[in-house]
């Protein structure tokens, strides 16, 4: 079969797209056909022409991936998967937007094969893209080309260009040279107020050149097939820089109402409008018009095309000696058996900032987790990122498993994502709590995706000190535990930071360990982490129970050897992780938090959804102050003597 289709079908493919496009949103009542009009011709390109697809194998992990930054144009996405038979059908399309379908508002990993990650909040998907050119970069270095050699495709608006995430990933990718990471600009002058002119006026093409990038200019070829194919495999032809090919487009196109016009973004067309726009186009006024014969030659011609490509894939790899037990380590973001047998143990008394311990617990797992790249938002040896004797991420250096993103938190995360959602690699990277602000966006879309992904807080409380409260975090632990499916570990010690670490590697999604700046004394086993939370100090029957977080289980301990003293027994938990003890059954969790007995629960942050698990709180329900780490703790209240007199008096109340 010829590697495209003829010129008539082309034609006849274009305008199926643009009639779904119209169609979908009609139907469903809400949509936006504009930009998947405009840019009908140049994902029929990319699909039929130039991408290394298999739609019998959406997993194939040498397929060239595909990103729709601007998400909302999903039917664009849906109405391709649709003709190259990614499993998509007519009934999917009809159910544009509805409950339960497969052809969500907003295209969404893991929910509808050949969508690859997650896009919506504009901008995100751009910045995915840099992390997935980055982790097919780092697996070519290490497998070798003839296993590991694709492209990243991600097409962008102009929401997606000024939104600050742009700035961050596209800054990252010139710096790092990704050759093999394509964008495409939709370039149409419309935003929801209006034309862009109301509040856009940057040079964007200069913009990307000043980052590094190769940038080329296209004009006037959004309906040309042949000139869009050209200039996709003349930007795959440049090695040494990521491409940004600007497509002047037009809204709409072909509308005899709308092309050109803002309301055409996100309002469905009346079926009036889709009437003279189907009569514009020459094909039948019907909704959902896909001619059989068409959308079986298409499929033909995209299974026989892609499955070529994936069967020749399939011989280079057989013949190219892989190590399969690291190869699926990687691609299951897991270590190899035997890893946690390498993993350190730590002794009780002893002092260790966390983050110091999950640094060499990395350290310790380099073979073992062989997927494992770590950075930093320039702040390595800070975070405990900072990974022995390995070579730094570079153009030069693709192998390297130290990524240095530069003051970009906001783009680490969503870079991070990509390579998560990439596969081959597992990505850890670190900044200071506080900063958490800065990535919140990608690090929920990394919970909703199932992104395997760990994401590293150190300097977690006002025990940071002098740098005063801009830099002590107090609600940040509690948004974490607000995202669904965000795995989030504040671990006691240096066992739990361990065990936190495993938790990671084996959880099939998101982590966020919290982890202290200061030394804090061992004083677990870290067994608590399994189960989310454990008994680490025990009375025979208790008369209270102390529940601590990360470095106040610490504290905890010490308060309640006072307690014992004066005739109080005192159960001390170590609740590092509430999802996983939240997980857990009624009847497991009363053995660690028995009925009857009164609560008190204490961490060094709000005490916002402590009313679950506890019966007062002892926390910090207002922002730091700058003085020595120990000086605020102590005026906060987090403290042994006020453990020992709030538990006191809970105690004899209830006795």
């Amino acid at each position: 079969m010829p590697d495209s289709l003829s010129e008539q079908l082309d034609q006849q493919a274009i305008s199926l797209i643009r009639g779904l496009a119209m169609d979908a949103p009609l139907h469903a009542k809400s949509g936006h056909q504009g930009t998947a009009m405009a840019l009908a011709p140049l994902a029929h390109v990319l699909y039929s022409r130039v991408m290394r697809h298999d739609p019998s194998d959406p997993q194939w992990p040498d397929r060239d991936r595909f990103i729709l930054s601007n998400g909302h144009a999903s039917i664009l996405q849906y109405s391709l998967l649709f003709l190259a038979g990614y499993g998509l059908e007519l009934d999917d399309l009809k159910r544009f937007r509805q409950w339960d379908s497969a052809t969500p508002g907003h295209p969404e990993a893991g929910h509808t094969a050949g969508v690859e990650v997650t896009t919506g909040p504009l901008g995100q998907g751009f910045a995915n893209a840099v992390g997935m050119a980055l982790a097919e970069r780092h697996l070519r270095a290490t497998f070798g080309a003839a296993v590991m050699q694709h492209h990243t495709f991600v097409i962008a608006g102009d929401g997606c260009f000024m939104e600050g995430l742009s700035h961050e990933a596209a800054s990252l990718a010139g710096h790092q040279r990704l050759g093999n990471l394509v964008c495409i600009y939709d370039d149409n002058h419309i935003t929801i107020d209006g034309d862009t002119a109301l509040t856009y006026s940057d040079d964007v093409g200069k913009r990307f050149q000043a980052y590094g990038w190769h940038v080329d200019h296209l004009g006037e070829i959004a309906d040309d097939c042949d000139a869009l194919e050209a200039a996709a495999r003349s930007a795959m032809a440049v090695d040494e820089r990521p491409s940004l090919l600007i497509l002047r487009s037009h809204i709409a196109t072909p509308s005899p109402d709308l092309t050109d016009h803002h309301e055409a973004h996100g309002n469905p067309f009346t079926p009036e409008q889709v009437t003279r726009t189907k009569t514009a186009m020459g094909i039948p006024d019907e909704p959902f018009w896909a001619p059989t014969e068409l959308v079986q030659s298409y499929r033909a011609h995209c299974a026989t095309r892609g499955s070529a490509l994936s069967a020749a894939w399939r011989k280079r790899f057989d013949a190219g000696n892989v190590d399969r037990a690291v190869w699926d380590a990687r691609w299951a973001g897991a270590g190899v058996t035997g890893w946690e047998s390498k993993l350190p143990n730590f002794d009780q008394g002893s002092k260790i900032a966390t983050r110091v311990a999950i640094e060499k617990a990395f350290n310790a797992s380099l073979a073992g987790v062989p997927g494992l790249v770590a950075g930093a938002a320039d702040l390595t040896g800070n975070t405990g990122t900072k990974l022995a004797e390995q070579q730094a991420n570079t153009a030069a250096t693709a192998g390297g498993r130290q990524i240095y993103y530069g003051i970009r938190e906001h783009g680490m995360a969503a870079a991070m994502v990509g390579m998560a959602l990439h596969g081959g690699v597992f990505p850890a990277g670190g900044t200071f709590f506080v900063f958490l602000d800065y990535m919140r966006p990608a690090v929920r879309l990394a919970a909703l995706s199932h992104a395997k992904v760990l994401f590293v807080f150190t300097h977690d409380s006002v025990g940071v000190g002098e740098d005063g409260p801009t830099h002590q975090p107090v609600e940040h632990l509690a948004t974490l535990r607000a995202i669904p499916d965000l795995q989030v570990i504040r671990p006691a010690d240096a066992n739990e930071t361990v065990a936190a670490w495993r938790a990671a590697v084996n959880h099939n999604g998101p982590t966020a360990l919290v982890l202290s700046r200061q030394a804090i004394p061992v004083c677990t086993d870290g067994s608590a982490v399994a189960a989310g939370a454990g008994v680490v100090r025990d009375a025979a029957s208790p008369q209270i129970v102390l529940i601590g977080t990360g470095s106040e289980v610490a504290l905890c301990v010490a308060a309640a050897e006072q307690l014992a003293a004066a005739g109080i027994a005192t159960r001390v938990v170590s609740m590092p992780s509430w999802d996983r003890f939240s997980a857990q059954t009624d009847a497991e969790r009363a053995k660690v938090l028995p009925t009857g007995v009164p609560t008190l629960s204490v961490e060094a942050a709000t005490t916002f959804g402590w009313a679950r698990w506890a019966d007062d709180s002892i926390g910090i329900d207002r922002f730091g102050a700058s003085a020595p780490g120990d000086v605020v703790m102590e005026k906060l209240g987090i403290s042994v003597a006020n453990v020992v007199a709030r538990a006191t008096a809970m105690a004899r109340e209830k006795g």
